[in-house]
């Protein structure tokens, strides 16, 4: 256990002696444009609600800023606003594309960094630029509207703003003096070679729940007068409902000046919107039009209302910077209290203890340098900046608007902090994302990782049939399942640091939901009752000659070899658990045996004795495909090489030696089990088969099997870029698998950025890139085969090249080609940042890193949404599982001590 101040917060937090994480980035950074917003009768959410009309109408379940926090039910409100001066409105949110407006979808254009946070948000800083010309919000529709799919993106750097250097760098940070004392500060860098001026608008306000309900009493906020202590001006902020979560009655802040405070009301604009009248003589954008428009009659003079900013009007010389001071706080104003007299003590001791608790998770060796550590930093603080309070009432959102969307998910209850993919692009949660996830906030903050793995399970969430919610756009889209995987990743995880002591009842209640899951797949994706399963989507749908969660132009179906493979997967992880809960408590036995069986059906089925034109395994070629079934009753193989074929290889469990003799019943159910059922064995590798110090594995692929996928998957003309694995071999890019049907070609070649077909829909493309979530799992399965077969197992790496690795050192080498996306290389670009010279010259740009949703298969280069920090958060962990294992290495005559760590918690440091 660890005694820093940070975890010392932590634990009060589980505890319940004080609510530090009452507090914290929970705003996202678009509300807009959201299915929770839209009550269109056609569910056109980005059309219902623009960006337009953002700034003038009241946000009903959440509400959006920039670099903002709330408490953790989003009553009370802060982030930051903008104005040079220029700009044809207040810079108050991210701005993008939306779905139709973007050559490759939906995009934010904005340059914005999560460059710090600790796990109860004691310590938070964010960076923005902001231009000092006006913002180019019509170029940038009409100039990527003029572009097809074969053009990149018009960006906001493409446009000139940031010629010059002529721009703002605005930095906000927080620091927590108590649970419910927030210090602010905020910098303002001109970066330009000339004075410019910038508004600078800190604003507060609260999120609408009156509106459309007379009994909710409304709250207010209102100036307050100087005190002998604090001449500066102060707000007081008080609501009904603050009592009733035990908050504190009221809120105040302070400013650091006299400066002007201009009031006005949350309330939609009905007059500017639809040319209804008012219903407030003050409505949201009020503020908006005083500053920008000049309209001293758009605030209230009475210096109340519901929203307000402090105006702080800022001349700074060419190449200056200060720094503006805001505290909001529980403490009421009081003759003897300034409430800055000890700010700046509390801002360095918060960052210091930031610095200790970082220090003691970043593992130093080989491969862990200062850049390493920097990325690993910036993932985890974009991790913990994507929480976002969440809140959908689906059956009064569905009825009480008549929008027809999730229609049969009126179970479900939103009112919760959640891990996001992204704030912007993916303002809302997604079930396996949400799983990966979990992996590297773990790192930092294990007892959130647990209950965003618990939230999907419970009853406000998960389907009374039993199916996970996938994400708002279509909650009954089918995910990949994962959700058992990472439940025990996090029980071992758990375990490793208490000593062996795991949360088993952690562990049971999520292994009872997951078999209601489990039963859900078996009824619904297993078309005949064969263990061969489909699902549509599954992440993996545009790797695909067809959109799979459309019907197939040929009639049919596929039988899809990830949908098997994953529910291979599942069901090893469902086995791994059982088998945890059985070495405690003996009637967890059947469900050992239950799921042994189900996972040789499931992994038999994918390739039976004999050869077969209707199954997934293809000999010649040594890979699995999916498998077309035309209507007269026919198959064959749809022979795309991607990671659909390399999924199975994540399919392994391994375990220890002793497995048999604690658990002596599974032995024998096991042995009877293979003798009844040869022929559907045959080619799986099963347990009774011991591997380095006797451990046993339970695999798809037997060892023959495995070489000749690795064999694929290592070659850098297939799969294996500079980078980590692509999702569609290079092989497609002169050789495109195409099938003909009814005088229509369906073509799959290989793209290895931003798609080129528009089949999908938005900039979904899984034809090329690397992505960071199927890296990370093939990442671990090298390291468990390898704790299988050990040091005598060597492979050719890359293929081709001569030179043979034990698969401990293709995992390493895997990661190291993943980390370096992130990190400079010798010119000093960072790949992530693709050709834009500034990140590589500019010394103010050129240490910021962000994490997008997948990378260009041949340069890494980022690509698709630009903050998910989501599963590309994963990186954290991967570059803290090669230290380690490099550390373990310098110590040790070989691998095995570092892959025992491994084996089942993917490398941990003791941890909170």
């Amino acid at each position: 256990m660890m005694h820093d101040e940070e975890s010392k917060r932590l634990a009060a937090a589980r505890d319940g002696t004080r609510p530090w994480k009452r507090w914290g980035p929970y705003l996202s950074e678009r509300q807009w444009g959201t299915v929770r917003e839209d009550v269109s009768p056609g569910g056109d959410a980005w059309n219902h609600f623009t960006h337009d009309q953002s700034r003038s109408r009241a946000y009903r379940w959440g509400e959006d800023g920039l670099g903002g926090i709330s408490d953790d039910k989003q009553q009370l409100c802060f982030a930051l606003a903008l104005w040079n001066g220029a700009d044809p409105i207040l810079k108050e949110r991210a701005f993008g594309l939306d779905n139709s407006e973007g050559n490759h979808g939906e995009d934010v254009k904005e340059y914005y960094f999560y460059l710090d946070s600790t796990p109860t948000h004691s310590y938070m800083k964010y960076l923005y630029k902001y231009p000092q010309a006006a913002y180019p919000y019509l170029d940038l529709i009409a100039t990527n509207a003029r572009r097809n799919r074969q053009e990149p993106e018009y960006e906001l750097l493409d446009t000139g703003v940031f010629d010059a250097q002529r721009y703002f760098d605005v930095f906000v940070e927080y620091a927590k003096g108590d649970a419910d004392d927030i210090l602010i500060a905020i910098t303002a860098c001109n970066r330009g070679p000339d004075a410019a001026r910038l508004r600078l608008l800190p604003t507060l306000w609260f999120r609408n729940t009156w509106a459309g309900n007379p009994s909710a009493p409304k709250p207010l906020m209102h100036a307050m007068p100087a005190t002998a202590s604090h001449g500066g001006a102060t707000v007081q902020a008080t609501h009904p409902g603050f009592a009733a979560r035990a908050m504190p009655e009221a809120y105040y802040l302070y400013c650091d000046a006299d400066v002007p405070l201009l009031f006005t009301e949350n309330e939609t604009n009905t007059a500017r919107l639809s040319g209804v009248p008012n219903a407030s003589a003050w409505v949201k954008d009020g503020i908006n039009d005083y500053v920008v428009l000049g309209n001293r009659d758009a605030v209230n003079p009475a210096q109340r209302g519901t929203k307000m900013c402090a105006l702080y009007e800022l001349d700074l010389a060419a190449g200056t910077q200060t720094t503006v001071r805001l505290r909001l706080t529980a403490q009421a104003p009081q003759e003897s209290h300034a409430p800055f007299a000890d700010f700046d003590a509390v801002f360095s001791a918060r960052m210091r203890e930031a610095d200790t608790f970082y220090n003691a998770i970043t593992p130093i060796g080989v491969r862990m340098d200062v850049e390493r550590s920097h990325v690993m930093r910036q993932a985890l603080a974009g991790m913990l900046w994507s929480k976002q309070y969440y809140h959908c009432d689906l059956e009064h959102h569905r009825v009480g608007h008549h929008a027809k969307k999730n229609g049969a998910w009126s179970h479900m209850y939103c009112d919760d902090i959640i891990s996001m993919p992204d704030k912007w692009e993916y303002p809302w949660y997604a079930a396996w994302d949400l799983a990966f996830h979990a992996i590297p906030l773990a790192i930092v903050d294990m007892d959130f990782a647990k209950e965003q793995l618990d939230l999907l399970l419970r009853n406000d969430y998960l389907h009374p049939n039993g199916q996970l919610p996938a994400c708002e756009w279509n909650f009954s889209d089918v995910n990949p399942p994962v959700h058992a995987w990472a439940t025990m990743q996090l029980y071992l995880l758990e375990k490793e640091r208490r000593a062996g002591q795991g949360d088993l009842e952690f562990l049971k209640q999520s292994f009872e939901k997951l078999l209601v899951n489990f039963t859900w797949w078996i009824n619904r994706k297993d078309r005949a009752g064969a263990n061969i399963f489909e699902g549509g989507f599954l992440g993996l749908d545009n790797i695909g000659v067809f959109d799979r969660s459309s019907p197939l132009p040929t009639g049919g179906y596929i039988d899809q070899a990830d949908g098997t493979a994953w529910m291979v997967f599942f069901s090893q992880q469902m086995l791994r658990i059982a088998v945890e809960l059985a070495l405690h408590e003996p009637r967890y036995q059947d469900f050992v045996e239950k799921f042994y069986q189900h996972t040789l059906r499931i992994a038999g089925a994918m390739d039976r004795v004999g050869e077969h034109q209707d199954e997934m395994w293809d000999e010649d070629d040594g890979f699995f495909y999916d498998v077309l079934r035309l209507p007269n009753g026919s198959a064959m193989r749809l022979k795309v090489r991607s990671i659909v074929g390399l999924l199975p290889l994540a399919a392994v469990a391994v375990f220890e030696a002793d497995l048999f003799e604690r658990l002596p019943r599974f032995r024998e159910q096991s042995a009877e089990f293979a003798r009844r059922h040869p022929r559907l064995i045959a080619n799986l590798h099963l347990p009774d088969r011991p591997g380095v110090a006797d451990r046993r594995m339970l695999s798809i692929v037997d060892e023959t099997k495995l070489r000749r996928i690795l064999s694929r998957m290592l070659d850098e003309n297939e799969f294996f870029s500079p980078h980590g694995i692509r999702a569609l071999s290079r092989y497609h890019h002169e050789h495109p698998y195409t099938f003909a049907h009814d005088g229509k070609e369906h073509r799959v070649a290989y793209v290895p950025g931003d798609s080129d077909s528009g089949m999908f829909g938005g900039n979904s493309n899984w034809r090329g890139p690397v992505w960071m979530p199927i890296n990370y799992l093939l990442y671990g399965a090298l390291l468990r085969l390898y704790a299988y077969y050990g040091d005598d197992f060597t492979v050719e790496c890359p293929t081709g090249s001569g030179p043979q690795m034990t698969l401990l050192e293709v995992a390493m080498e895997l990661g190291d080609r993943l980390c370096s996306i992130f990190q400079p290389d010798a010119a000093g670009t960072r790949p992530v940042n693709g050709a834009e010279a500034v990140f590589r010259d500019d010394p103010y740009w050129r240490d910021l890193v962000q994490f997008s949703e997948y990378f260009h298969g041949d340069t890494g280069a980022g690509v698709g949404a630009s903050h998910q920090t989501g599963w590309t958060g994963c990186i954290a962990q991967i570059i803290q599982t090669n230290g380690m294992l490099a550390k373990e290495l310098l110590h040790t005559s070989g691998g095995m001590t570092a892959a025992i760590r491994i084996l089942q918690t993917s490398a941990r440091m003791p941890q909170p």
